[in-house]
């Protein structure tokens, strides 16, 4: 059985007939430079055309565009961010993020730190983490095109974030993941369940450290690209049974988490997770948990 044969029977035993789909350009406002509607008013005297997107406050669909969205004066001055439209979700589900410590774990190329600056007006403080040495130049220079100003961003491990000695009310894991073949036309080809397996596992450990650097009470919203229960549902129902965490209903796009996987029965309060089938969108998996009292374990 080639690699493509063995996911996609996969997908068809968790709910969805696999199709290649034509994904939507998005973007989306940054409202700290301006607003939608100067913004919609100014990309559309330049002959693109936009749609609101129902499910988000900020977003637009780009239906037509002659030239490269990434190409404007609009853009450069910061005015709106290219961000694929699932991943736009999880930056929204924290609570009153105004005047509050977060950190978003996993930040390169920065446009859910962009985004999270915005819900909090400038106010608080970001921590923003970046593995990849190249990739800082990136982020930061989103940052700065941006006009973010209530954020720090640091070359650093998320496993290690321990080292920097704070706590934080809100914790963002947009996590590095296997991806989906939505985006990647040569997924099928090198991509194996091993894969899959290796990032599940880096990103519980990833998942272990955010927790204890998390306020008590305090918000973790874990969300990936990808499709395999291992790295999504699988992996929530290991926290809940060995981190001081709970699940939090959420309300946004997508479909109920999966709490039976390949016949094995999960935690039920997966099914207030969203799981996303791609469809204008990639696929995509959010979860939004809450800090219980700490259990003063170290899980490995």
């Amino acid at each position: 059985m080639s690699s493509k044969q063995f996911f996609i029977k996969r997908y068809k035993k968790l709910g969805w007939e696999y199709k290649q789909v034509q994904l939507t350009q998005a973007i989306r406002v940054n409202t700290i430079n301006s607003n939608l509607d100067t913004v919609v008013s100014r990309l559309t005297s330049l002959g693109i055309e936009l749609e609101k997107i129902s499910f988000l406050n900020d977003g637009f669909w780009v239906k037509k565009s002659k030239f490269s969205l990434g190409a404007t004066a609009e853009y450069l001055l910061g005015l709106y961010s290219i961000q694929e439209a699932a991943a736009q979700i999880p930056a929204t589900l924290f609570t009153n993020q105004k005047g509050k410590t977060i950190l978003d774990a996993c930040a390169s190329p920065g446009g859910k730190t962009v985004q999270l600056a915005n819900l909090m007006n400038n106010t608080g403080v970001i921590i923003a983490l970046e593995i990849k040495e190249r990739k800082m130049f990136a982020l930061t220079n989103h940052l700065e095109r941006c006009r973010v100003t209530n954020t720090a961003a640091y070359n650093m491990d998320a496993k290690e974030v321990t080292k920097l000695d704070m706590k934080f009310d809100c914790v963002l894991l947009d996590m590095p993941c296997s991806g989906n073949p939505i985006t990647d036309k040569n997924w099928f080809n090198k991509r194996t369940i091993d894969d899959v397996h290796i990032n599940a596992r880096r990103q519980r450990q990833i998942l272990n450290q955010a927790v204890k650097v998390t306020n008590n009470g305090g918000e973790i919203v874990y969300a990936t690209c990808s499709m395999e229960p291992e790295e999504n549902e699988q992996n929530i129902d290991w926290a809940l049974g060995r981190l001081p965490v709970k699940v939090e209903p959420i309300k946004c796009y997508g479909e109920k988490g999966l709490t039976n996987v390949f016949d094995k029965q999960l935690n039920t309060s997966i099914k207030d997770c969203k799981r996303v089938w791609p469809d204008q969108t990639q696929g995509f998996f959010v979860c939004k948990l809450k800090k219980q009292e700490d259990k003063n374990e170290d899980i490995i």
